[in-house]
């Protein structure tokens, strides 16, 4: 039955491409909200795009009939032009909405972070991930599920040189071997983003117990690809 309202950040990104599509589709998800700087690609019946070029507006728009939400907005460095731009849209703007989902009655949040995110690290986006990781933790929903994959494997619309390469090889070990030779390092864009379904669908319905939970790469694996049913 379709139920679950949804709201998504990062809808035209790799990852948040792939959600939105499983989303638009999912027989338990009855609305999807959906920011977006630009128009979206697709739309359907039940997608509500929340379409605004300035980010600042973002928190403002989010719906208070929404009970899940769904993070996979990121940005990099080059394409940000500093760090501290970088740090706006990754750390700043996700916590803010995060924080509109937690005020308007959100329950369960879902955030793609990355596999190094220390809030320790000395390097600036591990440390930044961490203190995401940190901070939306302690806004405190009834579950708050975080995903940390490896090198993300897809084809992505910016340009990403010295990342190419090397998705070029964890597709090329896909090929060959997959469960020894890409599984343990980098996992496909569609796969991650069937994990964040299938975990944050999992807490709605009341599967999960665990207030914090946090998905490894054998995790993602398992919900996105091993355990993974369609829809």
């Amino acid at each position: 039955m379709a139920d679950t309202t949804c709201t998504l950040a990062g809808s035209t990104g790799l990852v948040g491409g792939n959600i939105y599509s499983i989303l638009s589709s999912h027989p338990a998800v009855s609305t999807v909200y959906a920011y977006a700087r630009r128009e979206l690609p697709t739309t359907s019946p039940k997608t509500h795009p929340l379409v605004s070029s300035d980010s600042s507006t973002w928190a403002a728009l989010y719906p208070k009939a929404s009970s899940l939400f769904f993070s996979a907005l990121g940005t990099t460095r080059g394409a940000a032009g500093s760090v501290q731009a970088q740090r706006k849209i990754d750390y700043d703007l996700n916590l803010e909405l995060a924080k509109a989902a937690k005020d308007k009655g959100a329950t369960t949040y879902v955030l793609v972070s990355t596999s190094g995110a220390n809030a320790s690290s000395f390097l600036a986006y591990p440390k930044m991930k961490g203190e995401l990781e940190e901070a939306v933790k302690e806004l405190g929903f009834d579950h708050t599920v975080i995903l940390r994959p490896g090198l993300i494997v897809g084809e992505r619309e910016d340009s990403r040189p010295p990342e190419f390469a090397i998705r070029k090889v964890a597709a090329w070990a896909g090929k060959i071997s997959e469960p020894w030779l890409k599984n343990f390092w980098a996992q496909d864009a569609d796969v991650i983003a069937k994990a964040a379904v299938s975990a944050g669908l999992q807490c709605v319905e009341g599967k999960v117990q665990q207030k914090v939970w946090m998905l490894t790469q054998n995790d993602i694996i398992r919900l996105g690809k091993t355990e993974w049913t369609g829809v």
